[in-house]
């Protein structure tokens, strides 16, 4: 009897010291939050936590979404898969219409032994219409998954609404430029419930490995947060390009480039707001920022709390960045650095601490990075690469661009490739327009150099390396699907 027990010691023994080696992952996404916060020099914009976490690890300077719009964007960081290849192009496309048989990121850990857990946004979700649903959530990626809805959903009523200032109204609200500060606690609204949430799920599992997804609603419209963060910022701070100026910045754009959130939209998307609604949206994003970096030093805290920091990998992302009134455009879908650039932070105990990595990353590098920084080897099939080598060393060789797409319509697309210095864009193939802007001269994308004689070699070389990437292209998704098990 002395035997089998001893044995079974040994066992218990062997198993906690293997879950004990593997390492946790705490994966915090938001939704539409560009790089105007304090940890990318944007001072005005408070977020001390995400400064705080900048300094526990790496902040990519230069992270870039594959497509800058919600759906598209997350079911590539969560394939590992670009938009082409797995089929996703619109906010409807089904994640595994074409690849039945991916193997997500969390599903990937969960096939390891892991707890998989999810609160609040990491697939889409139509923002605010599917708070407190599954939304177009992929069940086969979790453990267990939690839909909190807070009063931003349950009281849009109060909700103001440009131009205007309307209130009254449900629904209309996925695309709009509306804000509300109650006087409220946290708890209240959405993104507060999912920090509550997300601190639980950490502390129930904390014996054991896990992959928590706490992915939170704002700063996507409408700007709904506790009136104490509104009330950190000052309107009359509160700056927006000159019209006039930001019209100048698109002469030379091709028509394609702003179809769809500019043209007859511009300024500001919406017929009639005045650029003091503007501003006072804009001061309703940065309180919604600082709100969930509160929500955000909330889950830091409790990872500290439970002795948890030395064994867990902490991410934050966004799925894409957002235009303020920036050449006099609102929201994002679009190929400008603005829209596709977005926050990106990773911190773990194996890595330095405050560094910055100034190479072009995508999103879809996150899938390989994180199975890689586990311990695990990397699944073959994906397109992302693994950013472990930038981890140990920010200057390392990295010679891989980034490439994003525009999919308005399937004859309305574009590329994009950002290396380096340079951004080269091509619309439907390059019929409808290219642009090339020089990011050592002109970071922010004034003057389109693509029809400037000089730099024809340069629009012929980068439209090569392009080509690669731009062609709608799916292997067979049997044989793609057979590597991948």
């Amino acid at each position: 009897m002395n035997v089998y027990l001893s044995l079974i010691i040994v066992i218990i023994s062997m198993n906690s010291t293997v879950f004990a080696e593997k390492k946790n992952i705490l994966f915090i996404a938001a939704d539409d939050l560009n790089c105007d916060i304090s940890a990318y020099g944007v001072k005005q914009v408070k977020a001390p936590n995400l400064d705080r976490l900048a300094k526990m690890g790496m902040r990519f300077d230069r992270a870039y979404c594959q497509q800058p719009l919600c759906g598209p964007s997350r079911a590539s960081v969560m394939s590992g898969l670009r938009p082409n290849t797995l089929g996703v192009f619109t906010l409807n496309d089904k994640l595994r219409h074409r690849r039945p048989n991916l193997v997500t990121l969390g599903e990937f850990f969960k096939n390891k032994g892991y707890y998989s857990g999810r609160v609040g946004k990491i697939y889409h979700y139509g923002n605010p219409t599917y708070i407190g649903t599954n939304g177009h959530d992929d069940e086969q990626t979790w453990t267990e998954r939690f839909n909190p809805k807070g009063i931003d959903r349950t009281q849009e009523e109060n909700i103001i609404r440009y131009p205007g200032g309307i209130t009254g109204k449900k629904g209309g609200l996925g695309i709009s430029m509306s804000w509300w500060a109650p006087e409220s606690k946290d708890s209240e609204h959405t993104d507060g419930m999912v920090a509550d949430r997300a601190i639980e799920m950490i502390e129930r599992n904390k014996d054991k490995p896990f992959f928590i997804a706490a992915g939170f609603f704002n700063p996507h419209c409408p700007y709904v947060a506790p009136k104490k963060y509104f009330d950190m910022y000052d309107i009359d701070k509160i700056k927006l390009q000159d019209l006039e100026e930001a019209k100048k910045d698109l002469e030379d754009v091709p028509k394609i480039a702003i179809a769809r959130d500019g043209g007859k939209r511009w300024p500001y998307y919406y017929k009639g707001l005045t650029v003091a609604e503007a501003k006072q949206c804009k001061l309703a994003y940065y309180a919604t920022v600082s709100f969930i970096d509160a929500q955000v030093g909330r889950l830091l805290d409790t990872l500290e709390k439970n002795n948890l920091m030395e064994n867990t990998i902490i991410v934050f992302w966004s799925d894409h960045g957002y235009f303020l009134g920036e050449k006099g455009l609102w929201f994002k879908r679009k190929a400008f650095e603005r829209s596709v650039r977005a926050p990106l932070l990773i911190a773990t105990s194996d890595i330095k601490k405050s560094q910055v990595c100034f190479k072009p990353v995508e999103l879809v590098d996150l899938y390989p990075t994180l199975v890689e920084q586990a311990g695990f080897e990397v699944p073959q099939g994906l397109d992302g690469l693994s950013l472990t080598p930038l981890l140990n060393d920010p200057k390392a060789k990295w010679n891989k661009p980034a490439i994003t797409q525009i999919h308005h319509a399937a004859d309305k697309q574009g590329y994009s490739l950002r290396n380096e210095r340079w951004r080269y864009t091509e619309w439907n193939g390059g019929k409808d327009g290219l642009e090339l802007y020089d990011h050592e001269n002109d970071p922010q994308e004034v003057h389109n150099l693509a029809e400037d004689s000089q730099y024809a070699l340069l629009i012929k070389e980068l439209s090569q390396q392009l080509s690669g990437f731009s062609k709608t292209y799916v292997p067979n998704p049997q044989k793609m699907n057979k590597k991948r098990k």
